[in-house]
């Protein structure tokens, strides 16, 4: 599995998203962490290919590409909840 992270950095919601994720990978290692920007190519067709609408998002993805879970907007979740999906 990985956790993939959809946020726009030069947003008002871009520093808490910066600072949850530098957070994440002190508490719980890289855990295949990935970051993408929602100005960006790849960002805007996640975004499409997952039909997420709210931002930032956090989505756990399984290998296949099928999504196990998605949390989106302002309200972060908690770092061991993100971290109980990614183990599975």
């Amino acid at each position: 599995m990985k956790i993939l992270i959809l946020y726009r950095p030069e947003s008002e919601h871009g520093r808490q998203v910066e600072e949850f994720v530098h957070e994440f990978q002190r508490r719980h290692g890289p855990r295949r962490l990935e970051i993408l920007n929602l100005d960006s190519r790849d960002g805007i067709a996640t975004a499409t290919l997952y039909d997420i609408v709210q931002y930032p998002a956090i989505l756990v993805i399984q290998d296949d590409g099928v999504i196990q879970k998605v949390w989106e907007g302002d309200a972060l979740p908690l770092m061991d909840e993100v971290a109980s999906y990614a183990s599975v």
